[in-house]
């Protein structure tokens, strides 16, 4: 048998235990859980079973199915899948609890610092995001390289002028200048 015909089979045999089987499993699922999570799980059900359908106990090709054979594999294989929905719902609730309670780490005197993310925006992405990893992350240039795949040598003199241009814009947005630089002149001809 070739492997396009193992194939077929297989596909055959998963679309004939989902007619079979679907519908029981999303009333299994309403059952138990709210309208959403169930189309979830049982689309992470049908995932498993797609999966494991050469697991399935009297699952034959070429022969009509009893749902009476597969519906209770099949509910066992949902009620897991349930259970992990479940879990992860828990969790996503107690981060969430743990992330209520946590002090704001905002002093009430903070200070603005929109004139920096507007200078940081102003850089091209890469040399923004050497900046960044040189700043926030504490990165050595030789670090930065092995993250962005530079050479050492061009994370320094990607570093060096973007901190020039970032200096430049911050101290424009602080003397109130917008534009050229006072000592940059216009010819007039």
């Amino acid at each position: 048998m070739t492997e396009e015909e193992t194939s077929k089979q297989r596909r055959a045999r998963f679309e004939a235990l989902v007619h079979a089987a679907a519908e029981p499993l999303r009333k299994f699922l309403l059952r138990r859980t709210d309208a959403d999570t169930a189309e979830d799980v049982l689309a992470e059900t049908l995932l498993v079973l797609w999966r494991r359908v050469d697991d399935v106990p009297l699952l034959a090709s070429g022969r009509l199915i009893d749902p009476d054979d597969v519906l209770p594999w099949c509910y066992g294989v949902a009620r897991g899948c349930l259970a992990n929905a479940q879990r992860a719902l828990r969790r996503r609730a107690r981060l969430t609890e743990r992330l209520a309670r946590v002090p704001q780490l905002v002093p009430a005197n903070s200070i603005d610092h929109s004139d920096l993310y507007a200078a940081l925006s102003m850089l091209r992405a890469l040399d923004r995001e050497v900046v960044l990893l040189w700043a926030w992350e504490e990165l050595a240039p030789r670090q930065i390289a092995q993250v962005t795949g530079l050479s050492p040598n061009a994370v320094s003199i990607r570093l060096y002028r973007a901190k020039k241009k970032l200096a430049t814009q911050l101290r424009r947005k602080s003397d109130g200048v917008g534009g050229h630089e006072t000592s940059e002149e216009r010819s007039v001809r």
